[in-house]
């Protein structure tokens, strides 16, 4: 169990980094990273109204999530709400046509696929569900 746990701890460590690196950064520059997503989805159907606000929020999912995979806080949980933030990020790249992000993000999603599939392989609760 030692070693799952060492094993884990060292295969959730960049994915953790990578979140919590995105959010820390943007946090101090919010207002300008939030107008900067204001204006890189100008061509997007998604409106303005929805934007904003998810320019203000994002930075702080992108660090909790992070650090919550990185402390190992309920994992099959955060890796879902990983991947459902990455989602939502690929939507709306895909709305602007930002094909060089999704390729990003889709990797994420990747990377967090087979976090939660090693997990679910060999932690204890193998047999429980998987929410």
């Amino acid at each position: 169990m030692k070693e799952f746990k060492t094993l884990f701890f060292f295969l959730r460590l960049p994915i953790s980094i990578s979140l919590v690196g995105h959010g820390l950064v943007r946090i101090p520059k919010l207002q300008t990273f939030t107008e900067g997503m204001v204006k890189s989805m100008e061509k997007s159907a998604i409106p303005e109204v929805l934007i904003t606000p998810f320019g203000y929020i994002l930075p702080f999912l992108e660090a909790i999530v992070g650090i919550a995979l990185l402390i190992g806080f309920k994992p099959k949980l955060t890796i879902y709400a990983a991947i459902s933030l990455m989602t939502i990020l690929i939507f709306g790249s895909s709305s602007v046509e930002n094909w060089t992000a999704i390729e990003a993000q889709l990797l994420h999603c990747l990377y967090l696929f087979v976090l939660l599939w090693f997990y679910v392989k060999n932690s204890r609760e193998e047999n429980q569900p998987l929410v």
